[in-house]
């Protein structure tokens, strides 16, 4: 999981410097660095990336204190005071002096402007909930296991960042150019504000990198904060996927936030100890509470899915805590298991990886460690493409890397595959919709528009459960029940392959060689949902036809004890127990909502023919204010495809 934050001049320079650095604790002033990081117990930051050489740095070298504040807080050179003493010793002036330190334009030339200078931006690394508790209750070997998927996810991702996002732009914008690197300070983290495990990565990245020239410029940090999800999800899957292989662990989806999308968690960790661990959610949930009710009588309606999200933030906000006394990890892991253990008993505990392991074995003996992409391509577009309707390639490459973390359930994958079945799903499955201009510039691949022509389900309201108010399904829910429609016609349309030149088809596709990511012979693929992408298997079925084969390969990948997956088969997600009382209880509500709408539009009528008196109801309100969302020309569903 990742998070991004600006880092700025004057206050928000002097939480990273006080705060951040030091263990997310708080630094007492005149206490030097690394006097601090050791009372903390927290290992020094250490240097990154691979523009540290134009700065004199090695990559893993500790992070001093001066040089940081000469880095990311004057956006100078990390030896600007050496560099200083020597020119004015040589007679230059003192303000040409200081100029020759600066990386591009001065700060003090930003803030003329009435600006506040952007230093740098902060990711913030870390993995799932279930993954920091095996890490602050395993045991040795486990724990080093879990640092080093950690830092290598973090390493991959930074990499992936430097080789296909980050651009430095100059003349407002309109000149650009990939840098060698970025210069990043990394520092460690063992546990949150309340003390509680939780293992991450503050990376601060430079806003500045150098041109092939030498000079340094400012980069684009719009072009980070849209990857910024992307990169995301490649840090999951990359740190999941080395875990779970190394330690013979196995993934199941969880649902946290009713609506949105699950998170792939370890099998075999209760949940009881996830909730241990996240301290923040209950308070997070009863502040979100009253600020809904607070938001619902300002602006008389249920919150929409935006503004949902800003109201979490706010909940977030308002319950965080101060800042802690940082501790050794030593004594926080003692801590952690000595909690532990009392709450939940020493058998739990001591029997933990082994849980894990035995949920995992039952996954891994469903689960083959091939993907087939032609038909991950299909579900990848239909679910960005409902989620989003327009949407670039960075959307789709996020929910391919998401797709393979859900249906492999951490087994390893090909090196990437996720951008082949990106790719895959943009030129077989969307359309673009950008059209390049006569005399305008060419627009970079990533900036080029999508959408595709899958049905596009109407929106409807979720009754609300233990006192809480209905809401309007997310676009998350809406894909799901894309994909379930999608199924129902897929079952009545898969009957025979098509027919070419008069002849039936043939049942396997002719042999190919040369494909990279092929495993296996084609005929044995061909029979195995689990198979794998081939030239040609496309010409050979129909549309209808691969996405019931990749259904039935999410099936086989979602056993029956963890069926709550995203694209599971309606014959086995639909008839479970649990499943049946949800359907029961959304089928009466929405019977409910039916007589109400009716009775009203019959009220309707009746005042429109003069028959019934009085104004209109708060029924009828509320009816005129459905329709006119359901208007065409109105709301966001304008424009997506064919309606179901």
């Amino acid at each position: 999981m990742l998070s991004v934050a600006k880092i700025q001049r004057r206050n928000a320079w002097q939480y990273f410097l006080r705060g951040v650095v030091v263990g997310d604790g708080r630094r007492p002033v005149g206490q030097s660095l690394k006097d601090a990081q050791e009372e903390a117990g927290v290992p020094p930051g250490v240097w990154m990336g691979r523009g540290l050489a134009g700065l004199g740095l090695a990559g893993g070298s500790v992070v001093g204190e001066r040089e940081l504040e000469l880095v990311f807080g004057e956006l100078r050179h990390p030896d600007a005071d050496r560099i200083e003493r020597e020119l004015l010793a040589g007679g230059d002036d003192p303000a040409a002096a200081r100029l020759a330190t600066v990386l591009g334009q001065p700060v003090e030339d930003i803030e003329k402007r009435d600006q506040i200078p952007l230093l740098g931006l902060e990711f913030v690394f870390r993995p799932q909930a279930s993954l920091v508790v095996l890490w602050a209750l395993g045991d040795d070997r486990t724990r080093e296991v879990i640092e080093q998927a950690h830092a290598r996810a973090v390493a991959r991702v930074l990499e992936w960042l430097e080789d296909e996002v980050a651009e430095i732009r100059w003349s407002s914008g309109r000149k650009r150019a990939k840098p060698p690197g970025l210069v990043v300070a990394a520092f460690r983290h063992f546990d949150n504000r309340d003390g509680f495990p939780l293992l991450h990565h503050h990376l601060l990245l430079l806003n500045r990198a150098q041109r092939s020239d030498g000079a340094w410029y400012a980069l684009d940090t719009v072009r980070l904060y849209q990857h910024a999800v992307a990169a995301g999800t490649l840090y999951t899957l990359t740190m999941t996927t080395e875990v779970c292989e190394e330690l013979g662990l196995a993934t199941v989806p969880r649902e946290v936030t009713p609506g949105l999308r699950p998170v792939m968690e370890i099998a075999g960790v209760p949940a009881e100890l996830i909730e241990w661990k996240s301290t923040r959610r209950q308070r997070i949930e009863d502040a979100l509470e009253t600020i809904t009710d607070q938001y619902v009588k300002e602006h008389g309606r249920l919150p929409d899915e935006r503004a949902r999200h800003g109201l979490g933030w706010w909940a977030a906000q308002d319950t965080r805590p101060d800042k802690k006394t940082p501790r050794p990890l030593a004594q926080l892991l003692a801590w952690w298991r000595a909690s532990a253990i009392l709450n939940f008993g020493q058998q739990m505990i001591a029997g933990l990886l082994e849980r894990c392991r035995t949920a995992a074995a039952v996954i891994r003996a469903r689960v083959r460690p091939l993907v087939d992409t032609a038909l991950a391509a299909i579900d990848v577009a239909a679910v960005v493409y409902t989620v989003r309707n327009a949407f670039a390639r960075r959307h789709v490459l996020a929910e391919a890397r998401r797709h393979l973390l859900e249906t492999l359930r951490g087994r390893a994958f090909p090196p990437r595959v996720d951008d082949y079945i990106a790719d895959q799903a943009l030129a077989r499955h969307s359309r673009q919709l950008t059209v390049p201009r006569e005399g305008r510039r060419t627009p970079a691949p990533d900036q080029i528009t999508y959408t595709a022509d899958f049905p596009w389900p109407d929106r409807w309201f979720i009754a609300g459960t233990d006192g809480r108010p209905p809401r309007s399904a997310t676009r998350y829910e809406r894909a799901q029940v894309a994909g379930l429609a999608l199924q129902n016609a897929i079952r009545t349309a898969r009957t025979t392959l098509p027919v070419r030149d008069g002849a039936p088809a043939a049942t396997t596709p002719p042999p190919h060689t040369g494909d990279r990511h092929h495993h296996d012979d084609d005929r044995a693929a061909a029979d195995r949902p689990h198979a794998v992408d081939h030239p040609g298997r496309d010409t050979l079925l129909t549309p209808a036809q691969r996405a019931a084969a990749m259904h039935t390969h999410l099936q086989v990948t979602m056993p029956e004890v963890y069926a709550e997956g995203r694209t599971t088969d309606p014959e086995t997600w639909v008839t479970t127990p649990a499943r049946l009382a949800f359907l029961a209880k959304l089928a009466a509500d929405t019977e409910a909502r039916r007589r109400v709408l009716a009775d009203a539009d019959a009220r309707r009528s009746a005042l429109a023919d003069g028959e019934l008196p009085g104004p209109a109801g708060p029924v009828d309100r509320r009816r005129q204010e459905h329709e006119q969302h359901q208007q065409p020309g109105h709301g966001q569903d304008q424009g997506r495809g064919v309606q179901p």
